[in-house]
């Protein structure tokens, strides 16, 4: 009639973990039920990460000890008793069990009440019942105000209030129990003949059961007094059953009639099993199929008195009919007065806060640890959390470590100062080289201009051009059409302003070697090499640009990981292989050029430029030197604007080492620039055509 005796364990656990209780102490009574209590609780405190922060066995009560024992387990008991963290103690056993418990207090310290610093939660299984008649008017039950207990499911038939106020003891025949009762709860005795009479101390049989106080005797339907209940009524279907069944097949007994006395308990048992009845209190009462009633339990809450009595509220439910549900009523809690109504806590270590996480201590349980600040670039957002875990690659940590921010989305914009500058000097180098071409178109037909190729010097500044306005495509935020076209573009028009550099330098060893009699060169004097040498380095430039495409195009991308509260918007280079393979063929390029102009440096020629072709080389060379290690080293948009910079240095070096010397012979020195005065100051140093 009581329900299995698993599911108030599994009670006790849900209500430590309802209110948060890691770190409570177990008493239990010190015999086989206990043993198998500890087996079963300790496994289940395991799992949901519940420590005992003490195990102490209770005297069994048919055991006596000498008093030295006895001292010694009191002070055992006694100390985590004083346990401030461990304000929570599960008690298991019977009710001399709890007797025990408060001899053991009493024992170890007669003042214990005067101690008001500790209070205790005592947690009760349903087998323990204050409601002892005789005891608890001897003993002071103070210490177990607010105790939560588990007891058998009750209900209330109707009327059961109105019988019991109406029950007086000449109404109750047959029972000498009742006699001995009625003369406890009463303080009182009825007459006996052989004794005198003690008029002042006499029960007249009048006496009213609710003027007892509630620790004495419940005006309530108890647990027990619920499954005696249920338990007559489910005999009597049960028998009702059977006679129907034996009246159907009288025959079969011989036409025996059938009568109570001749039957055995064990013939009840196919009847009982199958049994379903709603009984006067509105309940349905049916076994399992393991022959129990599936009833729960109720969770109690016991309020004390000034007086010393108590009462005990209903405070919730553990129920098992319908997949085993706990329910509980925390603003019905009556605590213990030391805790001032507010739920004490009973935890090893306090709560690790949000932005913190627990770090286990060397040598101890599990509960206890120490609470630590997350990692960089992690956080918790609750309590008592065992691991911090990473923002989104779009987040970061705050200050706190408890919640995530959204990166802001930077790249080199043209409204910043920064970009604003590159993007000015950018349009400041265009126009000048805009200005030189015109310069050079308009005295196309003087001698300087003419010597030396003048398309290839026409070529040579229409890709500088291309190559100051190129750099405008790395600024701003990258898109899908700005990133398939920037390092491309960059590329091809520095192959072809770095290959018109080279085929002027190529043109120049040539033309010298072409003045020799009987030279062999003169048939590579002319246009058609430098346009060949222009035309194969940059179509090699461009193939090598196709294949980039084709296979590992850049794309656009966030780089999430480098700065830790910005998301850089940047532009993927696909493959950085062919990124620096377009690099390193320009660098050739750049080398073979600079190789060949210092050669030819002093060539005794008018028109011989190759000295100012090396000063630019040298400055392209350097610029792209340190270009490598400094992208590598720098991040976001600082790593856009050193791209930027070695485009606008390098290309400024090709036209200022180049080109000013020219512009200043044309706009300055008019009377120079004719051919009989270039070959007269064939020697003029400060002019090499």
């Amino acid at each position: 009639m009581v329900t299995n005796e698993n599911l108030q364990y599994m009670g006790i656990i849900w209500l430590l973990r309802h209110f948060g209780w890691t770190w409570v102490g177990l008493l239990v009574v010190d015999d086989g039920s206990g043993d198998h209590f500890l087996q079963v609780m300790e496994s289940l405190l395991s799992k949901n990460r519940i420590c005992s922060a003490f195990i102490e066995r209770i005297p069994n009560q048919g055991h006596f000890h000498a008093i030295d024992e006895l001292s010694i387990k009191a002070q055992r008991i006694y100390l985590p008793f004083m346990d401030e963290k461990a304000r929570t103690c599960v008690v298991y056993g019977e009710t001399m069990t709890v007797m025990w418990l408060i001899a053991l207090i009493v024992i170890a310290d007669p003042e214990y009440r005067e101690n008001t610093s500790v209070g205790k939660v005592w947690v009760m299984t349903a087998q323990i019942d204050f409601a002892v008649t005789g005891m608890i008017q001897g003993w002071d039950f103070e210490i177990f105000e607010g105790t939560i207990f588990f007891a058998v499911h009750s209900n209330e038939p109707p009327e059961f209030q109105a019988y019991l106020q109406n029950l007086r003891f000449y109404s109750i025949q047959g029972d000498g129990f009742v006699k001995d009762f009625w003369e406890q709860a009463f303080n009182c005795s009825f007459p006996n003949p052989k004794v005198p009479a003690k008029v002042d101390n006499s029960c007249t049989g009048e006496e009213k059961l609710d003027t007892l106080p509630g620790a004495v005797f419940e005006m309530r339907m108890t647990g027990h007094s619920y499954s005696i209940y249920n338990a007559v009524y489910a005999v009597a279907h049960a028998l009702q059953t059977m006679y129907s069944s034996r009246s159907k097949h009288r025959a079969v007994m011989n036409g025996k009639r059938f009568e109570l006395q001749d039957l055995q308990p064990w013939q009840l048992h196919p009847f009982l099993q199958g049994i379903s009845f709603n009984n006067s209190a509105g309940e349905t009462v049916s076994f399992n199929e393991n022959g129990e009633m599936a009833a729960g339990f109720d969770i109690m809450n016991m309020v004390m008195f000034p007086n010393k009595s108590f009462q005990k509220v209903k405070i919730g439910r553990l129920d098992a009919s319908e997949g085993q549900g706990f329910f509980i009523a925390d603003y019905m809690i009556v605590w213990n007065r030391r805790f001032k109504q507010v739920c004490p806590l009973s935890v090893c270590t306090a709560s690790c806060q949000a932005g913190k996480q627990k770090k286990s201590k060397e040598g101890e349980k599990f509960c206890c640890y120490d609470c630590v600040t997350c990692p960089e670039g992690k956080i918790s957002y609750q309590k008592d959390t065992d691991d911090c875990f990473k923002c989104g690659d779009d987040q970061y940590p705050n200050k706190n470590h408890d919640q995530c921010i959204s990166k802001t989305i930077i790249f080199l914009s043209y409204v910043e100062a920064l970009g604003s500058a590159l993007a000015s000097v950018a349009i400041f180098f265009a126009l000048s080289t805009a200005l030189v071409l015109g310069i050079f178109i308009k005295h196309k037909d003087t001698p300087i201009v003419k010597a030396n190729n003048r398309d290839l010097t026409y070529i040579l500044l229409i890709s500088l051009l291309l190559c100051f306005l190129s750099s405008l495509l790395f600024l701003g935020q990258p898109g899908k059409v700005t990133c398939l076209l920037r390092q491309p573009t960059f590329g091809i028009i520095f192959s072809v302003a770095v290959s018109s550099v080279m085929a002027k330098t190529i043109t120049v060893v040539v033309a010298f070697m072409a003045t020799h009699p009987g030279s062999s060169m003169r048939k590579w004097v002319g246009k058609r090499l430098s346009n060949s040498i222009v035309l194969s380095c940059a179509l090699i430039q461009t193939g090598i640009c196709c294949v980039w495409l084709a296979t590992s195009s850049p794309f656009p991308d966030f780089d999430m990981h480098s700065v830790t509260v910005e998301a850089i918007a940047e532009c993927n280079e696909g493959s950085v292989i062919m990124f620096y393979f377009v690099l390193g063929y320009m660098g050739l390029l750049a080398i073979i050029s600079f190789s060949v102009a210092f050669l030819a440096r002093k060539l005794p020629d008018s028109f011989n430029e190759a000295k100012f072709i090396t000063f630019s080389m040298l400055v392209f060379c350097s610029v792209w030197l340190s270009f490598v290690p400094t992208y590598l080293s720098t991040k976001g948009k600082y790593m856009v604007a050193v791209e930027i910079f070695s485009i606008l240095a390098s290309s400024a070096g090709i036209l200022g080492c180049i080109f000013p010397p020219k512009c200043y012979i044309i706009l300055i020195k008019p009377d120079l620039n004719n051919k009989e005065q270039l070959i007269r100051r064939k020697n003029y140093r400060n002019l090499k055509i």
